[in-house]
């Protein structure tokens, strides 16, 4: 599976707000394009969208600017993904009313969905502030929970 550029850039700039608590000014939109060089304006329908499905503050004008509304620990990876990812229909066989030849033996489609439900149990382990967290000497970030086994 791979994310969209819309999940990317937003996971992108809830990292920059969280990365930036505690700082006095909030983070600007100019600022997160420029670091990443992403468009501006792409940037800005990015944030009115987090915004609304609040998970950003934004004020404008001077001084204005973004800042996280819930704390980075509250905020999981999968659930942004959930919010920002349109399709997890990873076969042709997910879509309503789609036939299929080997109807009533093919395992696929259980198979796929055991996997999604996994990358996603995965991603509920994970929150913001994991990601922008300073690994201690040699210590890898690890989710707060382990991954559910699949069998």
């Amino acid at each position: 599976m791979r994310l969209t550029q819309w999940t990317d850039y937003s996971l992108r700039v809830l990292m920059y707000c969280a990365a930036s608590v505690g700082r006095a000014e909030p983070v600007t939109i100019g600022e997160i394009a420029e670091r990443h060089a992403i468009s501006r304006s792409h940037l800005t329908k990015i944030v009115m969208t987090l915004a609304a499905a609040g998970y950003l503050e934004t004020s404008r004008g001077r001084g204005g600017g973004l800042r996280l509304l819930r704390a980075a620990e509250r905020i999981t990876v999968g659930e942004v993904v959930r919010a920002t990812e349109a399709d997890f229909a990873l076969a042709e066989c997910f879509a309503p009313g789609a036939g299929c030849r080997l109807d009533g033996r093919c395992r696929l489609k259980a198979t796929l969905q055991q996997a999604l439900a996994g990358y996603l149990a995965v991603l509920d382990g994970v929150t913001l502030a994991d990601l922008v967290a300073t690994p201690r000497a040699g210590l890898p970030v690890q989710p707060r929970r382990p991954a559910p086994r699949l069998a």
